[in-house]
């Protein structure tokens, strides 16, 4: 192994609070994700890999959640329905021959069916991102080609603007608009993947993952791909914090609830983790 990656999966806006909930609390239990040689990045884990590599304070990121003040409710919520989700990517999956080509489909479908303009998507997210430039340490975003289906991986060296590249990951197709790149526009990573969990191959792992099923396969099986020498603790919700997130993962009103459970949540993994998490030697 080659160092130690923090995978940060899709799972909306209450995704991100989780998420943050879960970081908050294994920070307070000793665990240092400073030291991260890779942070991966999809949807929701692309806005908190933007967040915590980019020197924004946990404390203030964990207050902005519970906060009731406007200017952390900038972001738009929507209805949004995982499993009617998944069933109209299933309608799509007739007479595919690959999952660029199933993807491909889904970005057309998300080309004509977003709800907003880009440019309004936009200024609702930039508030997230404390920090517009991309850190120096090791950042991957993933989003997908909408007319080609393929995975793109960003990073510092990309030259592509962060606030672009995280906006392009949670362009969740059916409810906001694909993100122009470049002259080409993007859509969420989770369509490829929940968490893009092989784009850590070579570290050990800590993976948070709000949702975890995906296109790819399983999370098991995505981790699997990892090889057998991976030391990987994979964190997804427990029945208390799958209560508190709610059937609509982009119900901003669910965020201080979602936050909470991934604080409690964080202490029964704080062994796991400690494990993968210790002074690393080559």
């Amino acid at each position: 192994m080659t160092g130690r990656a923090l995978v940060l999966g899709g799972g909306g806006i209450t995704g991100v609070a989780w998420e943050l909930g879960i970081l908050k609390g294994l920070w307070d239990g000793g665990v240092d994700f400073g030291a991260a040689e890779l942070v991966v990045g999809t949807s929701a884990g692309a806005v908190v890999g933007s967040q915590v590599t980019t020197a924004a304070d946990l404390d203030e990121l964990v207050a902005a959640q519970r906060s009731s003040d406007p200017a952390t409710e900038a972001e738009l919520g929507a209805e949004f329905d995982l499993e009617q989700m998944a069933a109209m990517f299933v309608g799509l999956m007739q007479d595919v021959t690959s999952a660029r080509e199933l993807r491909a489909r889904i970005g057309a479908m998300a080309l004509a069916t977003a709800r907003m303009p880009e440019a309004e998507r936009l200024a609702a997210l930039s508030w997230r991102l404390p920090r517009h430039g991309w850190p120096e340490r090791r950042l991957l975003i993933t989003a997908v080609d909408i007319a080609t289906g393929e995975l793109v991986v960003w990073d510092r060296d990309a030259e592509v603007p962060l606030m672009l590249a995280v906006a392009a990951s949670c362009a969740v197709p059916g409810v906001w608009p694909p993100v122009t790149v470049n002259g080409r526009r993007y859509m969420d990573g989770g369509v490829r993947s929940a968490t893009n969990v092989d784009l850590a191959a070579g570290h050990d792992v800590v993976v948070l993952a709000p949702i975890v099923g995906s296109l790819a396969g399983s999370l098991d099986e995505e981790i699997s791909r990892l090889g057998p020498e991976a030391k990987v603790v994979a964190i997804a919700p427990d029945d208390a914090a799958l209560e508190a997130i709610g059937p609509n993962p982009l119900d901003p009103q669910r965020r201080a609830e979602s936050l909470e459970a991934g604080l409690a949540q964080a202490a029964t993994f704080l062994d796991a983790v400690r494990e993968v998490w210790t002074p690393f030697s080559a």
